[in-house]
């Protein structure tokens, strides 16, 4: 049987990220994917123009629908918007018992527009992530959660540690954000620490980058990964994705999503 796994996020008009982002690293990874919109955005490579919110009574009836005939064997999160939002999507998932839950905390995009609003970060925390089987931060918002300044390697691991010590789920502290000639991530899932290391690509095609890294993750864990391994495999799925990525549009260009695609 193909393995199901659903998205809980919003649409990016321009393609790149988001529920869009999401389904098409679900099919380079051939499982079936499904899709919980939350909002709707009028966005492209180079700005975010408007979000449209839309009803919890819909949102509601997407996950019913799909729970009721589909199912799922995995879900991640991305762009969630408010805290009535995140409060319902972590009451679905408990509903129905969702297991293999990947959280990408998103909270600000690339053209710098915030996608999470502020005086919903408390609920993220201390409802959706404590749900969670892993949540995959960048540094900014790592530093968020964790009340830390991050300056350095030895400040993300203690914030991984911070971030399980207090949401009680494994974190993966992506290292996009840092400086260098490699790009480290840390998972700490609660009695270790992993590390992935790949070298540095430069480039400005990355729009998308987390909501592929987590949907891929997701994906993988559907397929039956461990933890570390899925984390693992989405790492080289992303990688070439970012080495084949392309420009589109005049801001931050495509990742190349169907590179792996035989």
């Amino acid at each position: 049987m193909v393995s199901r796994v659903m998205t809980v996020a919003s649409t990016d008009s321009g393609g790149g990220a988001g529920i869009m982002a999401d389904l098409k690293t679900f099919t380079a990874m051939k499982v079936f994917g499904t899709a919980v919109i939350v909002s709707l955005t009028a966005q492209n490579s180079v700005t975010v123009k408007s979000i449209y919110e839309l009803p919890i009574k819909f949102i509601n009836e997407e996950f019913d629908a799909i729970m009721e005939d589909i199912g799922t064997d995995a879900a991640k999160t991305g762009m969630l918007y408010s805290e009535h939002v995140i409060s319902d999507v972590t009451e679905k998932f408990k509903q129905y018992d969702i297991k293999n839950i990947v959280v990408d905390p998103v909270m600000i995009s690339k053209t710098n527009v915030r996608l999470l609003k502020e005086d919903a970060v408390d609920a993220m925390v201390s409802k959706l992530m404590k749900i969670a089987d892993l949540i995959t931060p960048n540094i900014p918002e790592t530093e968020v959660i964790s009340s830390m300044k991050i300056n350095n390697y030895d400040d993300s691991r203690q914030a991984a540690k911070r971030i399980y010590e207090i949401t009680g789920s494994s974190v993966l502290v992506k290292g996009g954000h840092a400086n260098g000639n490699f790009s480290i991530d840390i998972l700490y899932d609660g009695s270790e620490y992993y590390e992935y290391k790949s070298k540095r690509i430069s480039t400005k095609n990355t729009h998308g980058t987390g909501d592929t890294l987590s949907a891929s993750i997701a994906s993988y864990l559907a397929n039956g990964k461990k933890l570390p391994e899925a984390i693992e495999l989405a790492k080289q799925y992303i990688e070439g994705a970012i080495e084949n990525s392309f420009p589109m549009g005049k801001g931050y260009g495509s990742l190349s999503h169907f590179w792996a695609i035989k």
